[in-house]
């Protein structure tokens, strides 16, 4: 079986970004150990070089695709974290439904059960916002442009739930079955200042085809 090749679309001596498909683990489980994205970034980096090594700086969802960084050192990485919240994030996401509203703000309190399900409280839980814009709807389904201020697991999932769009093909929050193969939810952009160059660096990735397919 032939290896796929890593979408890598920024490196430098310091950082690394890459485009995860949908399906594939940022890092290990108790299940799996070797097919993940950090395992073939620290494979890519050690063929260049048996001593480099590679750091998780955040983290997608399995069936979240898009854009992940990695740091090559662990001070590049803990400047990244310390400094994590001035980082833009923008995602993509097809929902289920007609969005009425062109833009709009979730927020909610998240906490997480012993089976992993994360949901929304009033109280003890983590803050959590996040911003919507619609970018255009059929009568099916809506593709929102998501706008991340905090960064709790799977906020983006509950919090679409909640408003009553939940995304296309989430098998964990959504009512809705879709039969589709994938999670319709895109890390499409990042833009940040470089912690050691001061640039400023912004990457924006097109959303995969099947995106395309559904939303026309």
């Amino acid at each position: 079986m032939k290896k796929e090749k890593l979408d890598i679309v920024y490196e430098d001596k310091y950082l690394i970004i890459v485009n995860k498909k949908s399906g594939m683990l940022t890092i290990s489980t108790d299940k799996e150990k070797i097919n993940t994205l950090y395992h073939k970034v620290r494979e890519y980096l050690q063929k260049q070089n048996k001593n480099n090594k590679v750091f998780i700086i955040h983290r997608l969802d399995k069936d979240t695709s898009g854009l992940i960084m990695f740091a090559k050192s662990e001070k590049i990485k803990r400047l990244m974290q310390d400094n994590w919240a001035n980082v833009k994030r923008e995602y993509l996401a097809v929902v289920n439904g007609t969005v009425k509203d062109n833009k709009g703000i979730i927020k909610s309190y998240l906490k997480e059960t012993k089976t992993n399900l994360v949901y929304s409280t009033n109280k003890n839980g983590k803050l959590a916002i996040t911003e919507y814009e619609k970018i255009k709807s059929n009568k099916l389904y809506t593709l929102l442009k998501i706008n991340l201020l905090t960064g709790r697991k799977n906020q983006i999932r509950v919090h679409l739930n909640d408003l009553g769009y939940p995304i296309v093909g989430d098998k964990k929050y959504s009512k809705i079955k879709n039969k589709v193969k994938h999670l319709y939810l895109h890390a499409n952009h990042l833009e940040f200042i470089h912690p050691l160059t001061k640039e400023l660096i912004n990457i924006t990735i097109s959303v995969p085809k099947y995106f395309e397919d559904l939303i026309k």
